[in-house]
């Protein structure tokens, strides 16, 4: 634990780390060899994970757009992982140039990266934080100098639940960042599930990482949404949340499960 009271992972090369399996599978080069092998090793176990990936991102890409179009103008992005162009504050700031977008990640090779890209920039900030202490996220001064919780937030949970055991009670997180939204803000998020199919070998792959891969089912998933009203067509398989271009082939088979939801006044 930090002095700051935000748990954060040491610099660890030597295993396997989510945020870089995940740039690897994109294409991106912020990645180990260690973290290419596990990659490797979860294409051969799933070998639509790739899709997967990409639908993901162009999941978030188009809630952040339906956010940012919704009129929110500031942005919470937790458990934001390595920088893939466009970025979260890339795709809003087209969209409305005064969009605010603070990224949390609990990963200090993920800090760095980002602390490059922003180059000290007001309209945005990285803090080096875990969602597992969302108080600690949420009062977080680098978190307070760009959010102002008395007006609408989005905030931003894509793929980063599925690495919370039970144990670590993700309800009771969402659910303490819930309360510390006002009404009219919004919750973007993405899971991974087995519904579609056995992903008991790519969980294998995260059981040698730095965190555990928690597959979770459409209803477990949906619990996550209480207290928000969920946006049509609700809880979905990211390729078919209000597609913008015709689903990729394969797309019955992705194990993602993608909404975004308004907290009502």
């Amino acid at each position: 634990m930090r002095q700051d009271g935000l748990r954060a992972e040491g610099m660890d090369t030597s295993r396997p780390h989510p945020a870089r399996i995940y740039d690897y599978l994109l294409g991106g080069k912020d990645n180990y060899e260690v973290d290419q092998r596990a990659a490797d090793e979860l294409a051969a176990a799933a070998p639509e994970v790739r899709i997967g990936v990409r639908a993901n991102r162009a999941f978030l890409q188009r809630a952040v757009r339906y956010v940012v179009g919704s009129g929110v103008r500031q942005i919470l992005d937790v458990g934001a992982g390595l920088p893939t162009s466009p970025n979260v504050h890339e795709t809003a700031q087209k969209a409305a140039p005064d969009v605010r977008v603070a990224y949390v990640d609990n990963d200090p090779i993920v800090k760095a990266h980002a602390d490059a890209l922003l180059g000290g920039s007001g309209a945005n900030s990285i803090v080096l934080g875990d969602v597992r202490d969302p108080l600690a996220v949420v009062d977080h001064p680098d978190v307070r100098r760009v959010i102002d919780f008395d007006e609408p937030v989005a905030l931003l949970l894509v793929a980063v639940l599925h690495f919370l055991t039970d144990a670590e009670k993700p309800a009771e997180v969402v659910a303490t960042l819930r309360d510390a939204l006002p009404a009219g803000s919004f919750l973007v998020l993405s899971h991974a599930t087995g519904d579609f199919a056995d992903r008991s070998k790519a969980q294998a792959v995260y059981n040698k990482a730095t965190a555990t891969l928690n597959l979770r089912s459409h209803a477990e998933v949906e619990r996550f949404l209480d207290g928000f009203e969920p946006v049509e067509p609700g809880l979905a398989q990211v390729p078919f949340w209000r597609p913008d271009t015709p689903p990729p082939t394969r797309s019955g088979e992705i194990g993602f499960y993608g909404a975004v939801a308004r907290k009502a006044g």
